[in-house]
């Protein structure tokens, strides 16, 4: 049976022992030499079966011939490349901090060289291995961004830098695919963590688990954005996050934020400071340019975060999800992630004359109803805290007792929502007692969460739409 032997560039050719079955003692691999072709026994081609491996006399093997079937008068092939050229590293090799480019690809012209490393041409470039491998790559104008675990470089993209003696540069085209590496000032990079990279306009934002520090990368350089009010919440958040934890960042292009949820084992401390227990739980927090600061926190663990055009994404159980979205003639969206509903909180300090004991005797608020206060705690020394009752919001707080209209929270006058300080701690040693009803929460500062409640409909919004401008609280000092 006829066979087609195609012979491309190399004169030598492997011709492997065959058989139709498992060999066995009396049924052994068979060979037929005179055609150069393996075949079965039956002449059937391709055959399917492999001798033991252990069989060193009818393992395969490979000449190199000049002719083909190495008869006598047949076809000539001309001498190629040697096959039995042996590379000095045959092994392959990870190299996690260089980079490698293959040919051109031209479109107009149908060139596709896309598959094609040529390695006898300068075609890698390697950054230094002391800052570990390279976990990301953005292509700028013509800078190529090269973000390692230990250092941001940038390398030029068609051009490469002369330096002078004096230490000037003048930036020169080349043929040079990728030219000089230059590295950004400052020891970061991105960890391990490439997910966590954003990019808006010229603004590069990602997360150096490593240093405890979320960064951006602008035309000034590196800044540690994390120092923004942040220190010791990052500290303590990227330090617990493991390995195989991650740091998840995008770029709101509807709020104009940064926003990174970092997800896994992380130490959440009690509000009195004290260090919580571990627990798997996510952190995701937004970072606004426009006052420099973090400024919200969600209820919302993406699996994937991205922007398109005007909108935000991100996906959560395979589902895909637009953030900021609100149909007209439905109810509002706002603290609704994923079909679940949280209440909207902010926890701030009140910390006036700081050195001072002092009475916190009301608690006052501009903006819409439908607030109310959760949490009210005066600190007075390192192990004594001052509490308050729960101040409903202005509806919740509304009861009608012999015809007249009570309110056992919020009071409204002239458009600001005031209410007293109830105390509900227990008195300490040597403390007056004066009852159930005590005003005022003492201490020399005071930790505050308001929050929306679950009931109030604002009128013309469609459902839980409430606004807050400012908080403030009437004191007194304590007298020594």
């Amino acid at each position: 049976m006829a066979a087609i032997l195609e012979v491309k560039y190399f004169n030598s050719f492997l011709l492997k022992k065959t058989h139709t079955g498992t060999p066995t003692s009396t049924d052994p691999p068979v060979w037929d030499g005179s055609t150069g072709v393996p075949s079965g026994q039956n002449g059937s081609y391709p055959v399917t079966g492999r001798p033991p491996s252990n069989d060193a006399q009818n393992a395969s093997w490979s000449i190199e011939e000049a002719r083909i079937r190495g008869g006598y008068n047949n076809t000539n092939i001309d001498y190629g490349v040697r096959a039995y050229i042996v590379d000095e590293e045959p092994n392959g090799s990870t190299r996690g901090n260089a980079l490698i480019y293959s040919g051109i690809f031209n479109s107009r012209t149908g060139i596709n060289n896309t598959n094609v490393f040529n390695v006898a041409k300068d075609i890698t470039k390697a950054a230094d291995p002391a800052s570990g491998s390279i976990q990301k790559l953005y292509a700028e104008d013509t800078n190529l961004i090269i973000l390692q675990e230990n250092k941001i470089s940038r390398a030029l993209i068609d051009k490469d830098a002369i330096y002078s003696a004096e230490g000037g540069g003048t930036v020169t085209s080349t043929n040079v695919v990728i030219g000089q590496i230059i590295p950004y000032a400052g020891n970061f990079g991105i960890s391990k963590n490439p997910e966590s990279f954003a990019v808006y306009g010229y603004r590069k934002y990602f997360v150096d688990r490593s240093r405890n520090a979320v960064l951006r990368l602008s035309q000034d350089g590196i800044t540690e954005i994390s120092n923004y009010s942040m220190v010791d919440y990052f500290r303590d958040e990227l330090s617990n996050l493991k390995t195989s934890d991650k740091a998840i960042g995008a770029w709101d292009i509807y709020t104009k934020q940064y926003v990174v949820s970092l997800q896994g084992s992380n130490i959440t401390p009690t509000i009195s400071g004290a260090q919580g227990e571990f627990s798997d739980t996510y952190q995701t927090l937004s970072f606004d340019e426009s006052v420099l600061g973090w400024t919200s926190r969600f209820t919302y663990k993406p699996e994937q975060a991205f922007s398109v055009q005007a909108k935000y994404y991100t996906v959560n159980q395979g589902i895909l999800y637009q953030h900021n979205y609100q149909e007209v003639g439905k109810d509002d969206n706002r603290s609704k992630f994923y079909d679940v509903y949280s209440d909207s909180k902010i926890t701030f300090i009140f910390n006036p004359k700081t050195s001072a004991s002092k009475l916190f005797k009301t608690i006052n608020y501009e903006g819409s109803t439908g607030w109310e206060v959760s949490s009210f705690l005066g600190q007075r020394e390192f192990d004594l805290v001052d509490t308050s009752n729960l101040i409903y919001s202005y509806d919740e707080g509304a009861y009608t007792q012999d015809g007249i209209q009570y309110y056992s929270g919020f009071h409204n006058k002239e458009g600001k929502y005031f209410a007293n300080l109830i105390n509900s701690s227990q008195p300490t040693s040597k403390e007056i007692i004066f009852g159930a009803s005590v005003s005022g929460v003492k201490g020399y500062y005071s930790t505050v969460t308001i929050r929306t409640d679950d009931s109030t409909q604002v009128i013309g919004s469609g459902g839980k739409s409430r606004e807050l401008f400012a908080v403030s609280s009437e004191y007194v000092e304590s007298s020594y």
